[in-house]
């Protein structure tokens, strides 16, 4: 673990906020924690590495609109969104707004821990290119229905409105969707996420290859 990392904790209640950078603390990590969305903002711009760790229910800013800020200010740092009350939607929602992971309390340390090093040992030169070509494989050995399925999961529906959609039983729609996740390699929602953001972070590139003037850094995009 790299010493010079820093976890951006913002969370607006006290007692989660000391008990978390307490754990964060003890797990090896620098910390600096926030009582809102606004006191982390005004940090801006960040200096050396960081990763920001979110609650999702605050006041007046909350933990996904505090990302799609980061976003309009073109500011990236892994962020990893934690909630007591997640559903499918909100996860998609965070997933969408630029989140790493969706976690859950109470939480686990060793999954907060894990989440926080996957989160920043992303985007090393090639690796976007590289996972497009596994998952894009694994894409290709869905059934058509399983692509359904997906499709509906993305977009953040329920196992019931999803069985109501496509004219099939919610238990057969748990069946694909456990292959779904069998088959893609994933093993929460967030990994799911992660792929279909990365197929379609991928797929743009390539379209934008295909357009640029020939001599242009995209021109050599594979």
């Amino acid at each position: 673990m790299a010493n010079d990392l820093t976890i951006h904790l913002v969370d607006d209640e006290e007692a989660l906020r000391r008990s978390l950078t307490f754990l964060l603390v003890s797990a090896g990590f620098a910390v600096r924690a926030h009582s809102s969305a606004k006191a982390f903002l005004q940090l801006l711009p960040l200096s050396g590495r960081s990763c920001l760790v979110t609650d999702l229910r605050m006041a007046d800013i909350d933990g996904i609109e505090l990302l799609q800020c980061l976003r309009r200010f073109s500011v990236d740092v892994p962020a990893i969104v934690i909630t007591g009350q997640g559903d499918v939607a909100t996860a998609v929602r965070a997933m969408k707004a630029g989140a790493f992971d969706f976690l859950e309390k109470p939480l686990k340390e060793e999954a907060l821990v894990a989440a926080i090093n996957a989160a920043t040992r992303q985007g090393r030169p090639g690796r976007v290119i590289a996972d497009y070509e596994t998952v894009a494989a694994r894409l290709r050995q869905l059934t058509d229905r399983e692509h359904q399925v997906l499709s509906s999961v993305l977009d953040g529906l329920q196992n019931k409105m999803i069985a109501f959609d496509l004219g099939i039983s919610a238990r057969t729609v748990e069946v694909h969707r456990a292959n779904v996740m069998a088959k893609m390699g994933a093993r929460n929602l967030a990994e799911l996420m992660r792929m279909a953001i990365t197929i379609d972070a991928a797929t743009q590139s390539r379209e934008t290859a295909k357009l640029a003037p020939i001599g242009s850094p995209s021109t050599y995009i594979r």
